[in-house]
């Protein structure tokens, strides 16, 4: 099974589209602009999460930590991404798409977890409002943090050696734009059923089970929502819901059709758009949503361009 040398040397090529260089320049452009687009939204999440103190609770706490994540996720594949679009040149070394294929994995299973980390936090806020603050305590919110960076980093751990240690027979041209598990494991010349076994497991584990947990917390949630009198609070309950459940509708709607499926189940350009799309459009769309519904955000946006707006402010 262990066979890395066949393709160590020489690294490998990342085809994406390359049979279509005018996709590629439009591709190219629409890439580019998505990145600067996530890492000017998230970071002014993460800015207005540790200016405004009224953003000091536990949900703007996981709000910081997805906003950097998405920050983490995207910086690990797109500039590559971009550098092989825009000329001809597509390779990667091997060590360069081994660092991307750890991350990829890593930072994509901490948002997993992490959104069930969320979804729980909501659950608390809105089925158990006078005990809040006490449930989400700081030390639990950091310990669930933690939980979630560590199940992503420990899962990616396990599955991106196993993937680059495929036998792969001198085989090095990779049907997409990214160092990604499918598109890799198609690759190899030996027999994968094991290893796609134990990625469906751990896919379970990191995927579908944080899932289950988010299904079941806003099955509680709608439940408290419904037995609401004021239909102010009913409605403010849906539009703080509302976000999250569209971030998560967003993520694991393309995430699950990748990674839970057999390598070759699919069209290879299907793969690569779906990919394209977790990768650029959810961790841009992601602050978007949250600033358009959330009114805690809209106030600290006007309250910090206020202050610089302001003569003589900082």
């Amino acid at each position: 099974m262990a066979n890395v040398t066949d393709s160590s040397l020489a690294g490998f090529i990342l085809v994406g589209f390359s049979d279509r260089p005018r996709l590629e320049i439009v591709l190219f452009g629409v890439v580019l602009i998505f990145y600067l687009l996530t890492l000017f939204g998230n970071m002014t999440i993460i800015l207005l999460s540790s200016l405004d103190p009224r953003l000091h609770t536990p949900m703007y706490f996981f709000l910081t930590n997805l906003s950097f994540l998405d920050l983490c996720y995207t910086t690990s594949s797109i500039p590559q991404m971009l550098y092989n679009l825009w000329g001809a040149d597509k390779t990667i070394s091997y060590l360069d798409c081994a660092i991307q294929l750890y991350f990829v994995l890593a930072f994509g299973g901490v948002e997993c977890v992490l959104l069930a980390v969320m979804s729980y936090d909501r659950y608390a806020a809105i089925c158990q409002p006078l005990h809040y603050s006490v449930i989400m305590s700081p030390r639990l919110c950091g310990q669930l943090a933690s939980l979630a960076w560590l199940s992503g980093l420990g899962n990616s751990l396990v599955m991106s050696p196993q993937t680059l240690l495929l036998s792969r027979c001198g085989h090095g041209r990779v049907d997409h734009f990214l160092c990604e598990m499918p598109a890799l494991i198609s690759l190899a010349c030996v027999d994968t059923l094991l290893i796609e076994a134990v990625a469906f497991a751990l896919g379970i584990l990191i995927i579908l089970a944080p899932l289950m947990l988010i299904l079941a917390s806003y099955i509680f949630i709608a439940r408290a929502v419904l037995r609401i009198k004021s239909a102010v609070g009913r409605q403010k309950a849906f539009n703080t819901c509302g976000s999250h459940l569209t971030v998560i509708s967003l993520f694991y709607g393309t995430i699950i059709y990748v990674y839970l499926q057999p390598a070759d189940s699919s069209s290879q350009d299907q793969g690569k758009f779906l990919s394209l799309f977790y990768t650029i459009i959810t961790p841009c769309a992601n602050p978007l949503i949250y600033t358009l519904r959330y009114e805690d955000v809209k106030e600290a946006l006007k309250k910090v361009f206020g202050r610089e707006n302001e003569p003589g402010g900082a």
